[in-house]
């Protein structure tokens, strides 16, 4: 299993409860949390819209019912940490996977750990790892010879370095307006966009989410990529959203033409200063290990199947997690407990096990 987060420690759990005691989890982070750990410090559990629990313990148990106010990167970090040591999840960390491959019989699975290089032989693989390490800069003219600072949500910790200047934010997803409202408190913003936000004032009940995911699922089985749960779902307004909504902090502009060294240009020439760019333009699955097994469709995605499309086509005993329908905190307990079944059951068929060992080094 590569990855442990959400995804990776939900399967974990369910594994052993499909008669699966064999196996390795392998994690990059030097720690517990996947990649709640490197969220901005102010992004607490409430705002977060809590985490959802995972299977078996529930993280209230582990933090108490007061935990709202705790901030996320530290929070699901002691929560997954503990979850790890009630139920034996022995995680090997940090392990870096550099590649997949597969002969006749497995999959071996290469990398580089804190004491040396790995190389693993397993018969299945579940792939857990997420989008948090690909962070995505769109390619826009003249975005060199900007003068001022450009960075990634996934580089934000904290708005007070940006106090007195003019910040753009950029992207129309749940991040881009946390950052945006925060960064407003010290700062002057200006948000664009690419494409229009959807504002949704309905409550998000489960026929809503029902919807969400079968449109995604859709994407997915047919090998296009999945797209964001936003563009599926809407922006849902909060509180503080609509504060910023009155105010004008949350007005959005068409997305610039490109970037002069003052700032953004926009379609008719007209410039836009700005002393930061913040770049809230979303991720790409860290799926670069993958590569050598060629599953990308012509549509640009990886055509899944299975039950609850965890299931790459043509190749059973791999399931991916955290891409398409299970990429939530819900999506992913469900996911984990159906790539395990259906593991579980390919392996009591053709009498397989888990990792091995050839020689001295160690496969899994």
């Amino acid at each position: 299993m590569v990855g442990a987060g959400q995804a990776g420690l939900s399967a974990a759990y369910f594994l052993p409860r499909f008669g699966i005691g064999d196996y390795v989890v392998l994690d990059h982070n030097s720690g517990p949390g996947g990649a709640w750990r490197q969220r901005w410090p102010s992004l607490t559990l409430r705002a977060a819209n809590r985490v959802h629990d995972l299977p078996g313990w529930g993280l209230q148990d582990a933090l108490g019912t007061d935990c709202d106010d705790i901030p996320a990167s530290t929070g699901v970090a002691q929560y997954f940490g503990e979850y790890e040591k009630r139920f034996g999840i022995d995680v090997h960390r940090p392990a870096h996977v550099a590649s997949v491959t597969r002969d006749a019989e497995d999959y071996m699975v290469s990398g580089r750990a804190h004491d040396g290089p790995f190389e693993y032989r397993t018969r299945a693989v579940i792939n857990c790892t997420g989008t948090w390490d690909s962070p995505f800069l769109p390619a826009l003219r003249g975005a060199h010879e900007f003068r001022g600072t450009q960075l990634h949500a996934h580089d934000y910790r904290t708005a007070e370095p940006f106090a007195g200047k003019t910040v753009a934010v950029v992207g129309a997803g749940i991040t881009a307006v946390q950052l945006l409202l925060e960064i407003a408190e010290v700062a002057d913003t200006v948000w664009f966009s690419r494409r229009e936000v959807q504002w949704d004032e309905t409550p998000f009940d489960p026929e809503k989410g029902r919807r969400a995911v079968a449109r995604v699922e859709e994407r997915v089985r047919a090998g296009l990529p999945p797209g964001s749960v936003v563009s599926v779902t809407g922006l849902p307004v909060t509180a503080a959203m609509r504060r910023g909504i009155d105010s004008g902090v949350l007005t959005r502009r068409p997305m610039f033409a490109s970037l002069s060294p003052d700032g953004p240009l926009l379609a008719d020439g007209s410039l836009v200063r700005a002393d930061v760019i913040l770049w809230c333009t979303g991720f790409r699955y860290s799926m670069d290990h993958l590569a050598p097994l060629g599953l990308r469709a012509p549509g640009g995605g990886i055509v899944m199947t299975g039950r609850l499309a965890t299931e790459v086509a043509g190749e059973p005993r791999l399931h991916l997690l955290g891409y398409g329908p299970s990429a939530s905190t819900i999506g992913a307990n469900r996911a984990g407990r159906e790539a395990a079944r259906a593991i579980a059951e390919i392996l009591r068929g053709s009498g397989g096990s888990g990792p091995g060992r050839v020689g001295d080094t160690p496969l899994a």
